[in-house]
């Protein structure tokens, strides 16, 4: 599942293909030498029921950011209402039009092309651009909420007001070390608490633990205090290190000029079962920790 880095990458993309940037701004691949200009949302297509919001809130109305709150992307709207989005496994955004030149051709992972039957929902852009929504496997969503409201804790539908605080945001380490002290939960399985501290996933995680070298089953609660500051030092420096990467391609994440993201090519210790640990050459080993795969080294992380 696309983590902290992928999403920002997407949201990266989106905000220069969707809002625009100024003169100097264009990313690789964008026209050169002046500023891209924002897009408004002429018209909406909605392929599958599962994905359906309300058309006359978001037509003709002109896309002014996109934000991202963990692992979720919200396009703020003229209208004051916000698509949020959540990618989960295998969604993906891809934008063609005016603001991306030079189109490479896609990712191999975009299944099904562009308006195939894994296309969902397609955004018609003025100035003939297109942003479309692919989800090979459907466990993404869509809402539209009030811009106001996104961040109400008190709507019980309202999945960004149950996020913790998040990772090179505003999550400090007085109040990540106060989580980790009242929790008997293995480590890892809280770094990817999302209500908790927002961001984190499995691949991250695994890295982080191995750079600070904590094994991933350590209550959080028996991490020393110098442990607790290697750490969150440790997740920022995996987290920045993956948005330099354009994130991980592992399974169905592209960006949405339809490019491939690198970390999983420069992944510290995930995904490299009985592969020499890059600090001792100890063979990495692999457990099943909370379901999910979870890579470490015997020697290092004690």
């Amino acid at each position: 599942m696309p983590e902290l880095p992928e999403v920002e990458s997407i949201r990266i993309q989106l905000e220069k293909f969707l809002v625009g940037s100024p003169r100097g701004g264009a990313l690789r691949g964008s026209p050169r030498g002046g500023a891209l200009r924002g897009h408004i949302i002429k018209k909406l297509e909605i392929r599958n029921p599962k994905y359906e919001i309300e058309k006359e809130k978001i037509e003709n109305t002109k896309i002014t950011g996109v934000r991202r709150f963990g692992k979720v992307l919200v396009i703020d709207l003229s209208s004051n209402y916000s698509i949020v989005t959540h990618v989960k496994m295998t969604g993906q955004f891809i934008y063609q039009g005016p603001n991306l030149l030079n189109v490479k051709s896609l990712s191999h992972k975009v299944v099904g092309g562009l308006g195939g039957k894994h296309t969902h929902v397609i955004f018609h852009l003025d100035r003939g651009g297109v942003l479309y929504f692919n989800d090979y496997r459907r466990f993404g969503w869509m809402r539209l909420e009030k811009t106001s409201n996104i961040q109400n804790s008190k709507n019980p539908n309202n999945y960004i007001g149950k996020l913790g605080k998040e990772f090179l945001k505003d999550l400090t380490l007085e109040e990540f070390s106060e989580i980790l002290v009242k929790s008997k939960k293995p480590i890892k399985i809280l770094l990817m608490d999302q209500t908790k501290m927002a961001g984190v996933g499995n691949i991250y995680a695994n890295d982080a633990l191995w750079l600070a070298m904590i094994n991933p089953r350590k209550q959080a609660n028996k991490l020393l205090n110098y442990q607790i500051i290697k750490l969150l030092k440790s997740v920022e420096k995996v987290l920045k290190e993956g948005i330099k990467r354009g994130g991980a391609s592992e399974l169905a994440y592209v960006a949405p000029d339809g490019s491939e993201g690198h970390y999983q090519d420069f992944t510290l210790v995930y995904g490299r079962e009985k592969e020499p640990c890059k600090n001792c050459k100890t063979p990495i080993e692999k457990v099943k920790l909370g379901g999910r795969g979870t890579y470490f080294c015997p020697v290092c992380q004690k």
